[in-house]
């Protein structure tokens, strides 16, 4: 992780509220630079969005969160953790695309070829288009490379307008961008920002040529991220305080106050003076906890909405496919993993991502559990004769924020009116999508800002892009 500058000669005293990948990033910045710190987090482990629970014999994850080599400050994280060896990089970018009654196709980037070269053997032999629309999805990819995603014009845009006024039509657009622009941005191109978009593909495909290398968790989410950061944290001194609610946060002469109740919303039972507090929480969260004169557009962060994401579990009890991880096109599946655990002697775990999920959110388990269970069979032929043995549904009603077009306008900066007092999270103003990458980068920023604030207490300073 980057090295922190020296705070004042003083000792200070930060709270960090939230224990996702912002939380984290930023107590174990603060820690390196000599701050005392206290991270609060509700739930009874660390890891925010990123966790698992027990089901049965399974450990079963939130969500199926994937990363590329571009993530670099995420995989710092995961170093600092000593996770990395918990996790799988592919050598190159090849994801198998599936489709119901046609042999996979593996779209791949050429060894040997600099970007963005690399990909243009997978774009010209793409099977899942014609020839006329694979030589138009080569020009508009070429021609992607030149929207600048920091500009906010093309963030009032849609990603499908542009696609649109480049030629792809609504084919090319389902069988191709909308593979990567549904599971990276939780939303189809033509309701995606152009400029989002744009930082998809062109910092993960067509800037490096591999950037888009895939990596995979090989444990649950909470052996990744949580357990391990809660090891860490504690060394560092930081003190962490889990089933811990923050019920307010309030400015003071000598900095802030910080209540806390029980987790389920009990009476308050503590209150912690703080020289500074990170909310690295998500915005409905934040806007709730920040006082009225810390920011003038904290009513406005509502607008940000929020996607949801579907996660269909299915067991088996035979294996039903060797592949890792897989996207499909023109099946109600998405993307599909394979989650079986080492401990299983017998059978395989799937599970189908479905982001996007507006459609299938509030749909019953049992109608949905049927309804991939033979989107499953429609792509595996192993499916058809295996016996499913258990499926059961997990949902993320909020899993990310609504990557729409003009959203860029409501993500605040990490730091607020209130000197001290600073925002973490994927949805504040990183540039990137709301990823693990930017969940990172905005504890970085974080971190930054708070020891700007203690070396100088009448300045917020915001950090680096």
């Amino acid at each position: 992780m980057t090295p922190s500058p020296p705070a004042a000669n003083v000792s200070h005293d930060v709270c960090v509220v939230g224990g996702g990948l912002a939380g984290i990033t930023t107590a174990v910045r603060l820690a390196d630079a000599g701050i005392r710190v206290t991270l609060l987090e509700r739930r009874s482990e660390l890891g925010g969005a990123t966790y698992s629970f027990d089901h049965g014999s399974l450990v079963v994850d939130t969500g199926q969160h994937v990363f590329l080599r571009c993530y670099e400050r995420y995989r710092a994280l995961l170093d600092r953790l000593g996770s990395t060896g918990m996790t799988q990089l592919q050598p190159r970018f090849s994801v198998p695309v599936l489709s119901p009654g046609r042999p996979p196709h593996v779209l791949a980037r050429a060894r040997g070829l600099p970007a963005p070269a690399h990909l243009l053997p997978a774009l010209a032999g793409y099977s899942l288009l014609n020839a006329r629309e694979r030589v138009r999805a080569i020009s508009a990819a070429n021609a992607l490379r030149t929207v600048d995603p920091d500009d906010p014009g093309n963030d009032r845009r849609s990603f499908g307008g542009w696609l649109a006024d480049h030629g792809q039509g609504s084919r090319a657009v389902r069988r191709l961008w909308d593979l990567i622009t549904v599971a990276a941005l939780n939303q189809p191109a033509e309701h995606a920002s152009l400029a989002l978009a744009a930082r998809v593909f062109r910092t993960g495909l067509l800037e490096r040529a591999d950037a888009g290398d895939i990596g995979r968790p090989l444990v649950p989410l909470s052996s990744l991220h949580g357990r391990p950061a809660h090891r860490l944290l504690t060394r560092l001194g930081v003190r962490v305080a889990t089933g811990s609610r923050v019920e307010r946060v309030q400015p003071d002469t000598v900095g802030f106050r910080v209540a806390t109740g029980g987790a389920g919303g009990r009476a308050v039972r503590d209150e912690l003076i703080a020289d500074a507090v990170v909310l690295a929480v998500p915005h409905a969260a934040a806007a709730r906890l920040v006082p009225a004169a810390a920011s003038h557009d904290r009513d406005d962060w509502h607008r940000l909405g929020s996607a949801p994401i579907v996660n269909v579990h299915l067991r088996y009890d035979s294996a039903v496919t060797r592949l890792p991880f897989a996207a499909a096109v023109e099946s109600p599946a998405q993307w599909i993993f394979d989650r079986t655990p080492a401990s299983m002697a017998d059978g395989q775990y799937l599970v189908v991502s479905i982001s996007a999920a507006d459609d299938t959110i509030t749909v019953p388990a049992g109608r949905l559990a049927a309804t991939y269970a033979a989107a499953v069979a429609g792509l595996f032929p192993a499916a058809r004769s295996a016996r499913l043995l258990e499926a059961f549904v997990t949902r993320e009603p909020h899993a990310t924020f609504r990557q729409a077009p003009g959203t860029r306008a409501l993500r605040p900066g990490a730091a607020t009116r209130l000197p001290g007092l600073v925002l973490a999270g994927a949805w504040t103003d990183t540039g990137w999508p709301d990823t693990m990458e930017g969940a990172v980068r905005s504890g970085h920023r974080a971190a930054d800002v708070v020891l700007a604030h203690l070396v100088s207490p009448n300045r917020n300073l915001e950090g680096t892009r």
